[in-house]
């Protein structure tokens, strides 16, 4: 019946079966163990070391024999006066990516689904997909090159009569660049998900939408883009998620001292007192707030997708 538990020989017949399937596919497994092993070594061991943020870490001594301090880090987190602008810049710069960045990939997905020549949709493709796979120090030094003070913007700017910006110092200008180096660099590559999604739907329905005489552009708005609103919404999910994380790699790169009051976020500010400043309990008890703050979020957004009926994560 439903609801009772297997007998002991059926629990020794499934588990004999499930590890007959596993010698069976083997290498399959072996496949698989890279990854696992991957996440296993940097994902679940570090769990350890989140008691430093409760201790006050002494190197010598190690994690164990250093003295447990309980909140006291969170508290000075709290009292610190660096905590408020640290969030208020965090949060500016990530809102900033998904309001301007986040529709680019979706829109470019759109466009490029639109363009009939395979040889040149290809040709954009690749073009579009190659800066995602530069590393962000590589591809700063090809921003400093366009923007920097002697860069070919400023030398077109003064070209034309005009008075050359300081797009690297100036603080004013250094979420736009932020925002706009970020979208170049990433909006082929995020468009692949929805290039995916558009490829799967039924063509039965673009035929159907043509024979009650909507053109190209109803077909894109009725029929293309519901078609891709499950990717749309997992991505919106990961990218609320990942809200205060701010890309480091980015930030980091562009980051001085004459940009530094809208400039630096948490992530940053973790590196410089952890790896700088040698004070790992304070970067780990931040670290830790944020990792907390990030699944809330997380689960937040995965909940409201549910509620108005969309795809979620789980």
């Amino acid at each position: 019946m439903i609801g009772k538990p297997l007998p002991m020989a059926n629990k020794q017949t499934a588990r004999s079966s499930l590890w007959k399937r596993i010698v069976r596919n083997k290498w399959v497994y072996m496949l698989f163990l890279p990854a696992f092993l991957y996440f296993v070594i940097f994902a679940f061991v570090p769990f350890y070391w989140i008691q430093i943020a409760f201790k006050d870490f002494k190197i010598f001594l190690g994690v164990n024999a250093s003295e447990w301090v309980g909140l006291k880090h969170f508290k000075t987190i709290f009292a610190d006066p660096m905590t408020g602008r640290l969030i208020f810049n965090t949060l500016r710069i990530s809102l900033a990516n998904i309001v301007f960045g986040f529709p680019v990939p979706i829109i470019f997905a759109l466009l490029l689904n639109e363009v009939v020549g395979r040889r040149y949709k290809r040709l954009v493709q690749t073009v579009s997909y190659f800066p995602h796979f530069l590393s962000w120090v590589v591809y700063a030094g090809v921003v400093f090159a366009i923007v920097g003070p002697k860069g070919a913007l400023n030398s077109l700017i003064s070209l034309l009569g005009g008075k050359p910006a300081s797009f690297i110092t100036d603080p004013g200008l250094f979420i736009p660049v932020i925002v706009v180096s970020g979208i170049l660099k990433g909006f082929g590559w995020g468009a692949i998900i929805y290039l995916a999604g558009i490829s799967g739907i039924d063509p039965i329905l673009y035929e159907a939408a043509c024979i009650d005489g909507a053109g190209r552009w109803k077909q894109m708005w009725h029929v293309t883009l519901p078609g891709i609103r499950p990717f749309i919404g997992l991505n919106l999910c990961m990218a609320v998620a990942g809200i205060l994380n701010a890309s480091f790699d980015q930030v980091f790169m562009f980051l001085n001292n004459s940009n530094k009051t809208v400039g630096e976020v948490i992530s940053t500010y973790v590196y410089k007192m952890g790896m700088l400043s040698n004070k790992y309990e304070y970067s780990t008890a931040v670290g830790l707030l944020q990792g907390v703050v990030s699944t809330l979020l997380l689960v937040s957004a995965n909940a409201l997708s549910k509620r108005l009926g969309e795809k979620s994560l789980w």
